[in-house]
Formats: C-alpha cells, sequence, structure tokens
C-alpha cells in the first residue's frame, strides 16, 4: 500500500500542530509527512517574544515547544529554512525554494496544509527599512531587535530609568497589543518611550473610553503616549541608522523603532492560485477548516478568517491560541478522524506593566455595523474585598442587546487580576447569555480573590437596569 502524501506549508503553531496530530493518528506507511518551514524556528510562541525582550523570558530558546529535531524524530520531513514559492492546484504539487544552496524542486501532494501565518504591517514610508527599525514577528526579529538595543546602549532589563542625557529612546508605532507590551518591554530596558498612535486612545480593541484609561495609566508609568499621530516618515543618521520618527505635526528622536501596527494574513500563494478569501484578507475554510471549494486542502492560523459567533461575520484574529486548535482539528481530518472549529468570541487579554487589559465580544462601533441596538454599563471594584490587603480597583465595561439582554461584550482594565476575570464573560457569551441569567452565576468568593458580587456580575447587574430603562422608555 502506497502511503497518502500530506504536504504542509508553514513550521509554527497551526503547521506543526496539524502535522504532529496527523502523525499520532497515522503511521508513516500510511501517512508520509512533508512540512516547509522558511524560517530558523519551528513550533514557538511569537506572543513571548515582547516579555524576551524586556527580560521576563530569559532565554530564547524557552519561547520553543519543540525544535526541528524533535518533529523529525516523529517521522515528519521537515525542511527548514525552505519556502514553498508556488502551489500547482491541479497538479498537486508545491514548488520549493532551499534558501541555503538555492535549490528548487517540486514536492507531490494528496493532501495539503497551507498554515503560512501573518505578516507584520510595515508602511510603505521613506526610511522604514533603515537600521534601527524593528518588528515583532519571529524569533529572528527579536533577536535583531535585542542586537539593536545592545548597539544603542540599553540597560539590562529591570532598570527602568526615563531621565538624564545619557538615556537612548525608543518610539514605539501602534498601540495594540503589540506595540504596549513593546513599551513595556522597552521601559524595561531603561529607555525613555514614546508611543505614536494614530486612532483616538491606546487599544483600539476598546472603545475609546477605556482605552482612555490605558492611556492615564502609561503615563503615570513614564511613556508619552500621542494619539492622532499618523507617521510620514523615519528619519536617519549620518550612520544611516533611525534617529527619529516624523508625524505630520512633530518629530520624535529615537535610538530604536518598533513596529507594533498589527498583522495581515500572509495569503500572496494562495491568492495567486484562486483560493477564497474574505473580507480581511485571510482564507475562507468551512467548520472542519477545509478551504471553501477544495476537498483536499485544509488552512489554519493566522492566514485564515474566523467565525465571530457574536457578530455572525467573519474576522481574522491572529493568536496562537486558535492555531493550535485549528492545527489539531485539521491533523484530525487529514488523518480520517473528525473535528470542527465553530468560531469565537475575540477574546484577548494583555498588559502593559501592572495594568492589565482584557476584551471579548464586540465593542460598540462593531455592535452597530453588525445592526446591533444595545446598552452599555460600567462600573468600578476592586479584584478583592475592599478590605482586604492589597485590593486595586478595575473597570468593567458591558454590552448588552437591546430589550433581549442577550451580552455583546466585556471589556475589562485593572490590576490584581483583572484581566482574567474576562474568561466568564467568554464563557457566558459562547453560551449565548443574557445579562440576567449571568447575575445568578455561582463564582467562586473568598475575600482574597473577590468581593461577595464579582465585578464582572456588578456590571451584568447595571446592564439588566439599563436593559429594562431602555425597553421602558
Amino acid at each position: 500500500m502506497t502511503a497518502e502524501r500530506l504536504v504542509v506549508i508553514g513550521g509554527d503553531a497551526a503547521g506543526m500542530s496539524a502535522a504532529s496530530q496527523a502523525r499520532r493518528l497515522k503511521s508513516p506507511d500510511e501517512l508520509s509527512i512533508t512540512a516547509f518551514e522558511r524560517g530558523h524556528f519551528t513550533s514557538y510562541s511569537a506572543c513571548g517574544i515582547p516579555y524576551w525582550v524586556g527580560g521576563d523570558v530569559e532565554r530564547r530558546d524557552e519561547l520553543i515547544a519543540r525544535t526541528p529535531e524533535e518533529h523529525r524524530a516523529r517521522d515528519i520531513d521537515l525542511r527548514m529554512r525552505t519556502e514553498v514559492t508556488e502551489i500547482d492546484v491541479a497538479g498537486q504539487r508545491v514548488r520549493s525554494l532551499d534558501r541555503a544552496s538555492g535549490e528548487r524542486a517540486w514536492t507531490g501532494f494528496d493532501k495539503l496544509v497551507i498554515a503560512t501565518g501573518a505578516r507584520p504591517v510595515r508602511p510603505s514610508l521613506p526610511g522604514m527599512d533603515a537600521p534601527g527599525v524593528h518588528g515583532v514577528q519571529t524569533l529572528d526579529d527579536g533577536q535583531a531587535l535585542l542586537d539593536s538595543l545592545d548597539r544603542a546602549g540599553a540597560r539590562e532589563p529591570g532598570m527602568i530609568r526615563t531621565e538624564g542625557p545619557e538615556v537612548r529612546r525608543a518610539v514605539v508605532v501602534g498601540a495594540g497589543y503589540i506595540g504596549v507590551e513593546m513599551a513595556e518591554a522597552m521601559l524595561k530596558r531603561g529607555l525613555a518611550v514614546t508611543v505614536l498612535n494614530r486612532g483616538e486612545q491606546p487599544m483600539a480593541t476598546l472603545d475609546p473610553d477605556m482605552g482612555r484609561l490605558v492611556h492615564d495609566a502609561m503615563d503615570a508609568l513614564g511613556i508619552t503616549t500621542v494619539n492622532r499621530a499618523e507617521v510620514t516618515a523615519i528619519r536617519t543618521g549620518p550612520d544611516g541608522r533611525v534617529s527619529a520618527v516624523e508625524t505630520a505635526d512633530s518629530s520624535y528622536p529615537a535610538d530604536v523603532v518598533v513596529l507594533g501596527i498589527g498583522v495581515e494574513p500572509e495569503t500572496a500563494l494562495a491568492r495567486a492560485v484562486g483560493l477564497p478569501v474574505g473580507p480581511h484578507g485571510g482564507l475562507l475554510t468551512d467548520l472542519s477548516m477545509r478551504v471553501a471549494g477544495h476537498d483536499n486542502i485544509w488552512a489554519g492560523g493566522d492566514c485564515v478568517e474566523v467565525l465571530d459567533l457574536v457578530a455572525g461575520r467573519t474576522r481574522h484574529i491572529a493568536l496562537g491560541t486558535h492555531a493550535n486548535k485549528h492545527g489539531q482539528i485539521i491533523g484530525s481530518n487529514v488523518a480520517g478522524g473528525y473535528g470542527t472549529f465553530p468560531g469565537v468570541v475575540g477574546t484577548a487579554v494583555s498588559k502593559v506593566c501592572d495594568l492589565e487589559i482584557a476584551r471579548t465580544g464586540l465593542r460598540e462601533k462593531d455592535a452597530r455595523a453588525v445592526g446591533l441596538r444595545f446598552v452599555t454599563a460600567t462600573i468600578e471594584s476592586t479584584g478583592r474585598a475592599g478590605y482586604y490587603p492589597g485590593a486595586r480597583p478595575m473597570t468593567v465595561k458591558m454590552l448588552a442587546e437591546y430589550r433581549t439582554g442577550r451580552l455583546l461584550g466585556v471589556q475589562i482594565v485593572g490590576r490584581d487580576g483583572a484581566a482574567k476575570r474576562v474568561d466568564v464573560a467568554a464563557v457566558a457569551l459562547t453560551a449565548g447569555m443574557t445579562v440576567e441569567r449571568m447575575t445568578s452565576l455561582d463564582l467562586g468568593y473568598a475575600p482574597p480573590f473577590s468581593p461577595v458580587w464579582d465585578p464582572v456580575l456588578v456590571a451584568a447587574r447595571k446592564a439588566v437596569t439599563a436593559v429594562r430603562e431602555a425597553g421602558t422608555a
């Protein structure tokens, strides 16, 4: 019996999870697996790069879950530094380029997994490719940034100091999750940090009123945040390295620039052969992660769009949690098993120093975009009983559907374990609960962990009142 041929494009979370799961279910005699990775590393946590740069994680290798050698030991033909440059759908083959030797070759497949990930947004502006300007998408990016910080004379992690003529300056472009996390990393490295944000407030994944809380906290930490700042150019010095970031209104000196503008699905290969993409540029799949219209091609990870269970539309979310789930499901289906990925509610958490930031579900503008009427409720509470030592404030904002009271979204900004409280809301969203039903949830209580009424439930109670008042108006 001839083994079926599985080819995987992409050697990180989705791709290698798919390959590993398929190998668990089928032996090499039943299924041969060839995986291509154009970079130097496999199965690593890109989400951990800010914490490695900031010194919370000491060694790069701590971010690597499984090395190429470990994958190969499981009978996966993993080809590193080898980029797939073409997909021949009709011929069932892919063309690859070995970056070290320059050799090109065709490899046939019976089943194909596309896990090409996402690419950082890098505007086409003057000076954007200058030395000292860094993205943070891969481990190579993180190493290049650390090398640049050493060259700029940054301090060791933890030596925060933002005054004095010898202090080096970092400019972070973008104030989303990566932007605020890299701002913290730069602060820990002893640099004076300026964040340039083209939006109304940092963290555009939050409503502006909640983003304002993040802005105030960043200011208190010594991070200068400039909103409505559209970058127009990167200025370089006599040595060719970055020296400043220009906006329409000002110029900001910089010894290093970090780009945290976001990512886009990497779908050039798929687009070239007409595979279907959605409104956000990601590949479209069915519930089994099979590419729409193609029985033998699957896709997962940051290159796909997923269904938003609250909004009822597809969206692009680049998160390792989803990528690993996609890979598990794809691997099972490729190997003859069964699995589905029903969708997401859009849960994400982050932090900048001790400030925790969380959201799930819809923002106000998301709800309006899909034609939902809603009410909002915002409360201030603490993460522990108010009398218990160490109680810190947090703000919870909740959106509920007009009349029905169905939960639509929750945002949390605070300290002392604030962020993970969003998980309660994520479960409630997935279950389609109303805010009234949420008020009776049996959550854990003890003074060191929560007030008698957990902050999420306080927000739900206030949202219930807002729904009732809106219904009688």
